[in-house]
């Protein structure tokens, strides 16, 4: 079987979600193609394909436009119901023009499925599997269910249409689709994030602190889905509350959401307890992950978060919010502690109390924690779930 994952860009070293998933379809016998924008970095885990190149010079968009459309004479029948299938959903002779142009690198494919990483991926491509005689797969990941719709409420009509099969990285995301109009009816499967435990370092139950200072950690995007203002807030509070800590910030944004955050910490002076790490490698990440001693999420929206899961798998005690995804990776007062999202004020009492646990309570959350993330979040156990959702 023949399976093209269609991405905005070849996964990074550390992006083991896809990396794992290629491998393990490899592993079980079936080819795998990949197809991302036009980009200089190439993907040596499988063979990689990219989208036709979008250029502002007009002049240079039109003669690589109709390089590309020659192209396509040889696929001349597939083009045909490609255009029979657009026309049908509505498609003005310039669109469909454009979305020939566009999607020239799948209309050329022989493949038996079509599955684009993220819902949005999908848009403007909608009739391309049923043209070229694939099945069509669409995997829900977070923003593409839980905040791109806000904007766009219709915006995947023509994909619920089309859609063989769902892949959901949480319970929440499927059931948030539903309410967007996917039929109940449709096939899905529900695969969430994995840790690599073969990489991670699992230290005993409570290590041995060298100092009193509380020391936390949280690691996303500089975003306000990450619920960053929340964080600044709880840390503020922490701070009057009269507790010895340093929160650790692992990720990086734009400019602008930088400046705005580093500029709430200054207000609140916070600067000696509130540190931006920055973007680290996934190793460095580890490192800082290890010497944490609670781990928070502040997300205020929230697919599933592999980070949470890692931390589990080092036994870290976290804290984290109610937001959509994380209530299923967290099992309440079970593996971590979950309370509802955007209520600094109950946030700071969690991180208080789980701060003051005993020893034996604290070693109770971490045990579960990681035999959880062992028994149900391994790579091994991904693999598998991606080749079955194939047959």
């Amino acid at each position: 079987m023949t399976i093209t994952l269609v991405l905005p860009q070849p996964p990074g070293y550390s992006e083991t979600f896809f990396r794992s998933k290629i491998k393990g379809l490899q592993e079980s016998g079936h080819q795998v193609i990949l197809v991302t924008a036009t980009t200089d970095q190439k993907f040596e885990g499988c063979q990689h394909l990219q989208h036709p190149k979008v250029h502002k010079n007009p002049v240079i968009q039109l003669t690589r436009m109709l390089c590309v459309l020659l192209g396509l004479l040889p696929i001349l029948s597939v083009v045909l119901k490609y255009i029979q299938l657009e026309r049908k959903d509505g498609s003005s002779f310039k669109r469909l023009v454009e979305k020939l142009y566009i999607n020239a690198t799948l209309l050329k494919l022989n493949t038996d499925w079509l599955h684009f990483g993220f819902a949005t991926m999908a848009m403007d491509r909608e009739s391309v599997a049923k043209a070229i005689r694939a099945k069509l797969g669409v995997s829900f990941r977070g923003y593409d269910i839980d905040v791109y719709p806000l904007k766009h409420p219709s915006c995947y009509k023509l994909l619920w249409d089309q859609v063989d099969k769902v892949h959901s990285i949480s319970n929440y995301l499927l059931h948030k689709a539903y309410d967007l109009g996917l039929s109940s009816d449709v096939d899905y499967q529900i695969i969430t994030p994995a840790v690599d435990l073969d990489k991670i370092k699992q230290p005993g139950s409570v290590q041995v602190k060298s100092s009193s200072q509380l020391k936390i950690l949280t690691i996303g995007r500089l975003y306000w889905i990450k619920g960053i203002d929340d964080l600044i807030e709880t840390a503020y509070a922490l701070k009057l509350h009269g507790i010895d800590f340093e929160w650790n910030i692992i990720g990086s944004g734009d400019q602008k959401h930088e400046e705005r955050y580093k500029f709430h910490v200054y207000q609140k002076q916070l600067e000696d307890q509130v540190k931006f790490i920055g973007k680290l490698s996934h190793k460095e990440t580890l490192s800082h992950l290890n010497t944490t001693d609670v781990y928070v999420q502040t997300s205020l929206s929230e697919g599933f978060c592999n980070a949470t899961l890692e931390a589990q798998a080092l036994g870290k005690l976290c804290v984290v919010s109610d937001a959509e995804g994380l209530s299923e990776n967290i099992l309440d007062k079970q593996t971590g502690w979950v309370v509802p999202k955007g209520q600094p004020k109950l946030l700071v009492e969690q991180i208080i109390k789980t701060s003051n646990l005993s020893a034996n309570e604290k070693q109770r959350i971490q045990k579960n924690a990681r035999q959880r993330v062992k028994d149900q979040f391994s790579l091994e156990q991904q693999k598998k779930a991606f080749v079955e959702f194939y047959k």
